[in-house]
C-alpha cells in the first residue's frame, strides 16, 4: 500500500504546485498528472533504494558481526526489494494511462534501458553511503536531506526542457535527469522531449558510481564487523 500511497500523494502535491500554481504545462498532449507520475516511477525507486541500502549494514549489525557472508548481498538486497515496489507502481502507471486513454508506442520497448541506469545509479550510490555510514554514523542524518534535496534538483514536477540551454550540461550530471526524461520519452510516444546527451551522461555517471562504490565497499568491507 505504501508503494502506491507515497507516489500518489507526491504526484498530487507536485501537480498542484507546478501545474495549478506555477502554470507550467506538459509537452504535447500529455496530461500533467501522467507527466509527474512517470517521473515518480524511477525517482521513488531511486530514493527508496538509496535510503534502505544506506542503512542496510547498520540494520543487520548482529548478523554481520556473527556470521561471515559476502557483505555485498546486504545493500544489493535492499535495492532489489525497492525494485519490487517499483514494479507495483509501474502497474499503477499502466492503469492511469488507460484511464486517461493515453497509449504508448514502440518506444516503450526502450524502457528497460532506463530501468538499468536507474538500478545502477541507486546501487552505486547505495554502496558508497552504506560503507560510509558504518564508519561515520552521522551519514544517516545526511541521507534523508540528500533524498529531499534531490527531489527538487530532478525534473520530477516539471519537464527538463524548462532548464536554460546553458545549464543543461551541468544539470544532466544528476544521473536521474536522463532516467526521468527517458521514462517520459518511452511512455509518451516521444512527445516528452529527450536530450540524448543527458542519457549518455547519466550512463557515464552511473558507471563511475558503480565502479568507485564497489571499490570503496570492498576496500572497507574487512572492517565492517569491528566497526559495527
Amino acid at each position: 500500500m505504501w508503494a502506491l500511497i507515497r507516489p500518489l500523494l507526491t504526484m498530487a502535491v507536485l501537480t498542484v504546485i507546478f501545474n495549478k500554481v506555477a502554470r507550467l504545462s506538459a509537452p504535447g498532449s500529455v496530461p500533467y498528472v501522467l507527466l509527474v507520475f512517470a517521473a515518480m516511477l524511477p525517482w521513488q525507486f531511486f530514493s527508496t533504494a538509496l535510503s534502505e541500502s544506506s542503512n542496510s549494514l547498520i540494520g543487520n549489525a548482529n548478523l554481520i558481526s556473527k556470521v561471515y557472508f559476502p557483505r555485498l548481498i546486504v545493500p544489493a538486497g535492499s535495492v532489489i526489494t525497492s525494485f519490487v515496489d517499483f514494479l507495483i507502481t509501474l502497474g499503477l502507471m499502466v492503469l492511469m494511462m488507460i484511464w486517461y486513454r493515453f497509449h504508448s508506442d514502440w518506444k516503450v520497448l526502450t524502457l528497460p534501458l532506463f530501468m538499468i541506469i536507474a538500478f545502477g545509479s541507486a546501487f552505486g550510490s547505495g554502496l558508497w553511503l552504506c560503507a560510509l555510514n558504518v564508519k561515520y554514523r552521522d551519514f544517516r542524518y545526511i541521507v534523508p536531506f540528500l533524498v529531499q534535496f534531490g527531489l527538487y534538483l530532478s525534473p520530477v514536477g516539471f519537464s527538463s526542457d524548462r532548464i536554460p540551454e546553458s545549464w543543461r550540461l551541468i544539470y544532466a550530471c544528476n544521473p536521474m535527469v536522463g532516467v526521468i526524461d527517458g521514462f517520459r520519452w518511452a511512455l509518451f510516444r516521444g512527445e516528452a522531449p529527450l536530450w540524448w546527451p543527458s542519457v549518455l551522461i547519466s550512463f557515464a555517471v552511473t558507471w563511475v558510481l558503480c565502479l568507485t562504490g564497489f571499490w570503496y565497499f570492498r576496500r572497507t568491507e574487512r572492517t565492517f564487523a569491528d566497526l559495527i
